[in-house]
């Protein structure tokens, strides 16, 4: 458990490796008490980025996955009237219908507040909300506490959560939200540093294989017909079931023969455009 008065230091976890300035823009956004934003292509860890300070801090993780037409109010707390309404006519159940209080349940940001110790709350994909949810969060994030309306209570933190906010830049977000955040844009992992990504992953795993796989999985995400390049988490699974293959060799992708593109392609005209460049050898 975190101690209120320890001093936050976040170095990366287990099977989570960042670099330098990321580390930097972590721990300095935990010191200021800020939403640190994280932008970039899907795959890029930065959603994992949220377990990984939770795993590597000990604190627990409360994860609020932003909808296109959620509400607010949603992320804040939940008014069960149609419960309340049943115990009412019905007279089963053993609360008290004139205590509204019961009937209200935390949402992921309410749960994040009244917890009893410092959690850490991913946001994650705020740019599926609109301007006004965006906007009206932070001023909630900022203040830190809201409103119940229905009993007229005012909710205030107890711990101040650390705020991972993350976005796939499919949309703009607005001035004010950028504004009252501090951003980081992570790149998609260089060589080097998948290297060391893949080998956190497999210790064990020969140098042959590694290079042989980094080389091919490089050439592939720089097919331009491509929509959806394959990402970390996509190298790593196809890396898994060369491991599992016994018939694979090594060999076989510096020859261009490259098994199972389903795991590296989700799309169907990805894995199209892949397998006919593949089989024409177009891509060594």
């Amino acid at each position: 458990m975190f101690k209120k008065d320890q001093k936050m230091n976040f170095q990366g976890a287990n099977k989570y490796i960042l670099d330098e300035e990321l580390a930097k823009i972590v721990n300095i956004t935990m010191e200021l008490e800020m939403p640190l934003l994280l932008k970039g292509e899907p795959g890029t860890g930065k959603t994992m980025l949220a377990y990984a300070i939770a795993e590597s801090l000990h604190m627990p993780l409360i994860v609020l996955n932003v909808k296109s037409s959620m509400k607010l109010v949603e992320a804040l707390y939940q008014y069960d009237t149609l419960t309340r309404l049943n115990d009412s006519r019905f007279g089963d159940s053993t609360r008290d219908v004139s205590r509204i209080e019961d009937y209200i349940k935390m949402g992921k940001i309410g749960q994040a507040f009244t917890a009893e110790e410092r959690t850490v709350l991913l946001i994650d994909e705020i740019d599926k909300a609109d301007t006004d949810f965006q906007d009206d969060m932070l001023d909630v994030l900022d203040q830190m506490e809201f409103d119940i309306i229905e009993i007229d209570k005012t909710i205030q933190t107890v711990h101040r959560p650390v705020i991972i906010i993350t976005s796939n830049a499919k949309k703009d977000l607005s001035d004010p939200f950028l504004g009252r955040c501090n951003f980081h844009h992570i790149a998609f992992p260089d060589p080097k540093m998948m290297r060391k990504i893949i080998h956190v992953h497999f210790p064990e795993l020969s140098a042959e294989i590694m290079e042989n796989a980094l080389a091919t999985f490089y050439r592939l995400r720089e097919v331009d017909a491509v929509e959806k390049k394959p990402a970390t988490r996509e190298l790593i699974n196809w890396i898994r079931a060369l491991e599992a293959d016994p018939d694979f060799k090594a060999k076989q992708l510096a020859k261009g023969d490259i098994p199972y593109l389903g795991i590296l392609f989700k799309k169907s005209q990805d894995y199209v455009t892949a397998a006919n460049l593949t089989n024409r050898r177009k891509l060594f």
